[in-house]
């Protein structure tokens, strides 16, 4: 089967149906999917006597066998079909390319992709058939509000499904297609449809379309402007579809149509033929997604409510006073004026420490090493940076759901993008974000947040950035799966505190050992908050 894009036209009506077999339409209406596919319902039947005439009277479940070998339903090929890179036709009608496929190529089951309706060709009329409805699911799948709270129940790793090649796969964990070097914008996709609320949301997600529009009377008031969502917004939505799709036909799933359109959308800045920054790009899409859904610097959308928090920066001018070694120290005076500036932030930056400039031949096979809690000092309001001529500190007034925190291993020079090979040392369960949030004389309790994703790159060794040979990888958690028939078909369990992490990098999905997710150059990663009765938000109890 033959896929193909769809656009708005004109359809049958029950009046405009031929009495006897139905012929073939007479110009081009629509946009076709060549192929054999189509949703669910009944037809309507009508059987020709001996003498030609119609009889109204005819029972249509006498005829439903002989109904489906009329359709060329069983030359439904699930196997071949593709929606991601097969060709597509415009139109059904005589003059059609679609029509003239149907001829020469023997190919008559024809699917509209956007109204998912179902055509035989060149007869040129519709289908409905409760066997083709697992093809609708592949194109769009849909989800219940009961299956989306599903997602977020224990129960959701212990239930595999299968493709048609009976592989196991688990719905939310499967690969997407690196078309050639788009592997740091699958990352970010990956990382944003495993952030709970913003995959509830976009799985409930319908695309709002424009209605039509009928011109106004003259000196009337013009019509109101009928709402819609962006196509960036309902690609992406569609595409977190199909990650988390139990009816996949195959365990993998292809970007290409939302990429197209982050291509189009930032005018070229992002492209899948060039590595680039999946940092960027992840405040690029968050940026416009909010706005998408409506959201501004003062009207809150699920990504600012999901991700939003807020910064408090002290700056003064730099004063270097000498140490007890004569030695000129930068510091911050409390008894001098200061420049108080509160912020919103979507993710934290961490600045990682320089590497030695200069190496022996031992020090050469050492890879540097800093905790978690070393580099997060950076908020916790006493830490001083200089930057130009002030000193900072910052501190967080408020704390999100979710804190996505950027490790900032690239920096650039008039020569060269150098890299920092540093490895942060973290845990995967309990970092407790309290000493970084600003309390206002309350007493502290702890909030402990849980690593949710973790993005790795990967290149040569050395300080300088290689994008040829970069590999980016996203690793996810799914969730504690000891006793469960999903320990022993993807891989092997453990205890009864046991989590399974899967590694994806572009097709490929495997589960990764939780003491080997730090040993990676973490660029990005994305913490939850642990729901307690002692957890704050903002300014404490």
């Amino acid at each position: 089967m033959t896929p193909t894009r769809p656009a708005d036209s004109d359809l049958f009506t029950p009046e405009e149906r031929p009495s006897k077999r139905p012929r073939p339409s007479v110009e081009p209406v629509e946009k076709i999917h060549v192929g054999q596919a189509g949703p669910s319902g009944k037809v309507p039947v009508e059987v020709e006597d001996e003498d030609g005439e119609v009889e109204d009277d005819a029972d249509p479940q006498d005829l439903a066998s002989e109904r489906r070998s009329d359709l060329y339903l069983d030359t439904v090929n699930r196997q071949t079909l593709d929606f991601d890179f097969e060709k597509y036709f415009q139109g059904r009608g005589k003059s059609s390319y679609a029509y003239a496929h149907s001829i020469h190529d023997d190919h008559h089951v024809f699917l509209n992709l956007e109204i998912q309706k179902v055509y035989i060709l060149p007869d040129g009329y519709e289908v409905q058939d409760p066997s083709l409805d697992d093809i609708s699911a592949v194109l769009a799948p849909a989800f219940s509000p009961a299956q989306v709270a599903e997602l977020s129940s224990p129960s959701h790793i212990h239930k595999l499904s299968y493709d048609l090649s009976s592989k196991p796969y688990l719905p939310g964990f499967v690969g997407l297609n690196n078309i050639k070097r788009n592997d740091y914008l699958n990352v970010v996709i990956h990382t944003l449809a495993h952030i709970a609320p913003l995959r509830d949301y976009f799985l409930l997600f319908k695309p709002i379309k424009p209605a039509a529009t009928i011109a106004p009377i003259k000196g009337s008031a013009p019509a109101p402007l009928t709402p819609r969502s962006s196509e960036l917004l309902n690609r992406f939505a569609a595409l977190v579809k199909k990650l988390w799709n139990p009816r996949l036909f195959k365990s993998q799933v292809s970007p290409h149509d939302f990429l197209q359109e982050v291509v189009r959308a930032s005018g070229g800045k992002f492209k899948i033929t060039e590595q680039g920054d999946p940092v960027d790009f992840l405040g690029w899409l968050l940026n416009h997604l909010h706005v998408d859904l409506g959201g501004s610097k003062k009207r809150s959308s699920v990504i600012h409510a999901t991700l939003q928090g807020s910064l408090k920066v002290e700056s003064q001018q730099v004063v270097a006073r000498p140490d007890w070694e004569g030695n000129q120290r930068t510091e911050f005076r409390i008894d001098e004026e200061s420049k108080v500036q509160r912020s919103p932030f979507l993710f934290l930056s961490v600045d990682l420490p320089p590497p030695p400039l200069f190496q022996d031949a031992v020090e050469k096979n050492i890879i540097p090493q800093v905790s978690l809690a070393s580099v997060l000092a950076k908020y916790d309001g006493k830490t001083v940076q200089e930057s130009g001529a002030q000193v900072r500190r910052f501190k967080c007034e408020k704390l999100p759901p979710f804190i996505i925190l950027h490790f900032k291993r690239f920096t650039k020079n008039m020569f060269v993008e150098e890299k920092n090979p540093t490895i942060v040392n973290f845990p995967l369960k309990g970092i407790d974000f309290s000493p970084y949030l600003e309390w206002n004389g309350t007493s502290p309790s702890p909030i402990p947040y849980d690593l949710v994703s973790n993005v790795v790159h990967e290149s040569t060794a050395g300080t300088t950035r290689d994008k040829a040979n970069t590999v980016w990888k996203a690793q996810l958690r799914a969730g504690r799966v000891s006793g469960s028939p999903v320990a022993s078909t993807l891989g092997a369990g453990a205890g009864a505190e046991d989590e399974k992490w899967f590694q994806l990098q572009d097709l490929v999905v495997e589960e990764v050992q939780k003491e080997m997710i730090f040993l990676g150059e973490t660029v990005l990663q994305v913490w939850q908050r642990r729901e307690t009765p002692d957890t704050v938000m903002q300014n404490g109890p």
